[in-house]
């Protein structure tokens, strides 16, 4: 069960985050709003949700899960591969001390988003893409079993982040699209299949039992709600032309 959320507001100068979606620029206002529902979300969840004010520096900055993973035993700084992104860093860590004693950090030439990592209970997978290398995933497990976790490597090649294809409901359950619906390592967990048309919907969040997930896939609530879960659906629209999703927006601990 989680206790907290770090969120951060989103900058106005978020329409000069990084992008490849092509769903063109986001609207401010409506990104604020939905940023705002985001919040509700997570209380209603019953999370104490921390709000950290915008960085207008950093465009990206309100996708705060990249810059750190928080762990039942540590937190853990990242080293973002984008290098936009490195600063971020500094900027979240003071939030990070205020919840952990214990808080390691990624170096480079070792480089992690934490998009790229998903929890499966004390193990914690860690995809490979253009954000997250080897060398990082090596420190990245290294920190995990000095605290009596686990981690491995997933090779990944179409999407952005392990994330953006994936999300763990626990109970075994697994929403799954494209590439990550065959690899060996994911077998052992019900596959939930989501679409390939509604793959933005796979980033999809458990939270002490209920399941955000983003407005407007149809489908992929029915596909949870038949398992059981209570869905609370969250529009991100605005933050998808960001290729950024549900679990992006908070740290949840």
């Amino acid at each position: 069960m989680f206790k907290y959320a770090i969120v951060r507001k989103p900058s106005r100068s978020m329409i000069e985050g990084i992008s490849e979606a092509e769903l063109g620029l986001p609207n401010y206002d409506n990104a604020i709003k939905q940023h705002d529902d985001y919040i509700e979300a997570l209380k209603e969840c019953g999370l104490e949700v921390t709000e950290l004010p915008a960085v207008e520096e950093y465009p990206d900055s309100c996708f705060v899960e990249d810059p750190a993973l928080m762990t039942p035993h540590c937190a853990i700084l990242t080293n973002p591969g984008a290098e936009s992104r490195r600063g971020e860093v500094a900027h979240i860590a003071d939030a990070v001390r205020k919840f952990y004693d214990n808080v390691e950090e990624i170096k480079s030439p070792g480089f992690v988003e934490a998009g790229d990592i998903m929890m499966v209970g004390d193990h914690y997978y860690i995809g490979l893409s253009e954000r997250t290398n080897q060398e990082g995933a090596d420190q990245m497990i290294a920190i995990l079993e000095k605290y009596g976790m686990s981690g491995s490597v997933v090779e990944m090649s179409e999407v952005l982040h392990l994330k953006t294809g994936l999300g763990y409901l626990e109970d075994n359950n697994l929403v799954a699209c494209g590439e990550f619906l065959t690899k060996p390592e994911f077998q052992k967990h019900n596959i939930m299949e989501i679409d390939q048309k509604d793959s933005y919907s796979a980033n999809s969040v458990w939270i002490n039992g209920t399941v955000l997930v983003p407005k407007g896939f149809e489908s992929t609530v029915d596909l949870i709600k038949n398992k059981g879960y209570k869905v609370r659906e969250v529009d991100v629209s605005e933050y998808q032309k960001l290729d950024g999703g549900l679990s992006c927006l908070s740290l949840r601990f």
